[in-house]
């Protein structure tokens, strides 16, 4: 399950969506993701699956490279999805002892599970394109005019750029205390809700001291190097836009305007 999360990962591949510069990926994925809440209409949300699925091909990622990072949020889906169906008020369809199922109740939960589904997947299709050292630049960029107010803007990009590169690492860590905790006798699995919670005890507190660990390590080899963040920082690759970007924001503004014209005609 662990290995399923594709969050924070990079794919490397040869593509035009991995050739695209880090700030439009970033604008397209938040204007992406406006989107799926612009949208209240199956056609809204047809047309944002083209979108998705033909951004998918350009990336040359795997399709189920990219799909089987949705395991991991399957039980956070189906919460969404009981809670929706049965406490949606509404015309009723169907009535189970007290729970009744309602017409609105069932449209409301396809729908967030299509919405939070697309998310999920634009979310993973940008950082599985997009080194971290690319997304630091990249949200440093975009984050430039919060200077004026004082924001540290180089700070925190490194820390954002910093958490998503630690996902993968942390849940290798994880996934090899599981692995140990299981040969010593540990049962992950069985019992109810609260017995699951008390066997989680003996993973967490190793992963958490493994964590502040990392965490120590790395401020003290930031340290070592001398590292100082914010002004007067030069880049090796400086962020620069070309055809192919700004082609992209085309691309992208089209969508979000046709999306707009569904809800409102629709």
């Amino acid at each position: 399950m662990l290995r399923d999360i594709t969050l924070g990962q990079y794919y490397q591949a040869d593509s035009v969506i991995h050739r695209l510069d880090p700030r439009v990926k970033l604008v397209a994925t938040i204007g992406f993701i406006i989107s799926l809440f612009v949208v209240d209409s199956w056609i809204g949300y047809v047309a944002a699956a083209i979108f998705l699925a033909f951004m998918i091909k350009l990336s040359k990622v795997p399709f189920h490279y990219m799909v089987k990072g949705m395991k991991a949020i399957v039980f956070i889906l189906m919460i969404t999805v009981v809670f929706n169906l049965f406490l949606t008020p509404g015309e009723p369809l169907v009535s189970v002892w007290k729970l009744t199922i309602t017409k609105q109740g069932l449209r409301t939960a396809v729908m967030m599970a299509v919405r939070l589904s697309f998310l999920i997947v634009g979310s993973s299709l940008m950082t599985l394109t997009t080194t971290p050292n690319s997304l630091t630049d990249g949200m440093e960029k975009l984050m430039n005019p919060l200077k004026c107010v004082k924001v540290p803007v180089h700070e925190i990009a490194m820390m954002m750029s910093i958490a998503l590169r630690f996902i993968p690492i942390l849940l290798e860590e994880t996934d090899k205390i599981m692995k140990a905790q299981i040969a010593r006798g540990a049962d992950f699995e069985s019992g109810n809700l609260i017995k699951k919670a008390k066997a989680m005890v003996p993973l967490l507190v190793p992963l958490f001291i493994s964590a502040f660990r990392r965490a120590n390590d790395l401020a003290m080899a930031m340290e070592a190097r001398c590292y100082r963040g914010g002004e007067h920082r030069t880049k090796m690759k400086p962020l620069c836009y070309h055809a192919a970007d700004r082609a992209a924001y085309c691309v992208l503004l089209v969508y979000f305007a046709g999306c707009v014209a569904i809800r409102i005609w629709l």
